[in-house]
């Protein structure tokens, strides 16, 4: 963090701020029961560190905001993990059996691995070391490893080998992540190396599936992989109003919504200036 930010933070909040950093996400009254302070107190803490840009607001809670690195793959799996399970299970419920499959890297994707793992007749070409893990064991699944650099970080492989790889098939469904959702509709990511993959991915597809919880509306990365108009259906908890929202409309990308009644607050993460 940047001396000048830190010396404007009382000792809670630079506190705070290293626990949502270290574990990606954090409930607003798990931190006031940790720090026996009100709900309302932490509220406060969370706008004044949101303002900073050093996490973001989502509902009922806070997570980690970076504009230029991603956060570590056990924190991120972490974040919005009920919500990425039923967005991965709603996407599975779209696909039919007999089907063949890109899956990229991201956590939510390989939820959408997991919910598969059962299923009859697929073909599924990948390069996420954890999609491969919930998927082989099944005899019905063919599973095709993209080849590669594997980054250790999080079983991803990723380079120009692996989207080489890629560009030898035609599939029927591609299903994507993303870091981020920029306001004009552009999916971003933190790894050039990662979005080669993904833009090999996208344009050997026959359809795409983007799969994302709600908070990525609200972070920044730094790489382009994509635009929503690229982007067939959009499978999220929520979709949130105004700008993305009419882009879907506009693009005629169809959206599904895991969690439509949840309704914005003034815990709602805020876009990033």
């Amino acid at each position: 963090m940047d001396d000048r930010v830190l010396a404007g933070l009382s000792p809670r909040q630079r506190e705070i701020a290293g626990l949502i950093r270290e574990i990606g996400r954090i409930g607003v009254d798990e931190l006031a029961a940790r720090f026996q302070v009100t709900p309302q107190t932490i509220r406060r803490d969370l706008n004044d560190l949101s303002d900073a840009r050093l996490i973001a607001r989502v509902h009922g809670a806070a997570i980690a905001a970076s504009g230029v690195e991603n956060l570590a793959y056990d924190a991120r799996k972490l974040v919005a993990q009920a919500q990425k399970q039923r967005i991965g299970r709603a996407c599975a419920e779209l696909i039919p059996d007999n089907s063949s499959l890109f899956i990229n890297l991201g956590t939510t994707t390989e939820e959408v691995g997991r919910a598969l793992s059962g299923r009859q007749g697929l073909m599924v070409v990948t390069n996420n070391v954890n999609v491969v893990t919930e998927l082989y064991r099944n005899p019905s699944i063919e599973v095709v490893v993209a080849g590669g650099s594997l980054r250790t970080s999080d079983g991803g492989i990723v380079g120009r080998m692996a989207a080489e790889m890629f560009r030898q098939f035609k599939a029927d469904i591609a299903i994507i992540g993303t870091s981020a959702i920029d306001a004009d509709g552009t999916l971003l990511d933190y790894d050039l190396r990662e979005v080669q993959v993904s833009r090999a991915i996208i344009e050997n597809a026959r359809r795409v599936m983007l799969v994302t919880d709600s908070s990525k509306f609200s972070r920044r990365a730094p790489v382009r992989i994509a635009r929503l108009d690229e982007i067939d259906v959009l499978v999220t908890d929520r979709l949130p109003d105004g700008e993305i929202a009419e882009l879907c409309r506009s693009r005629q990308v169809e959206v599904i919504e895991t969690d439509p009644e949840a309704e914005p607050s003034a815990e709602t993460a805020k876009p990033a200036a």
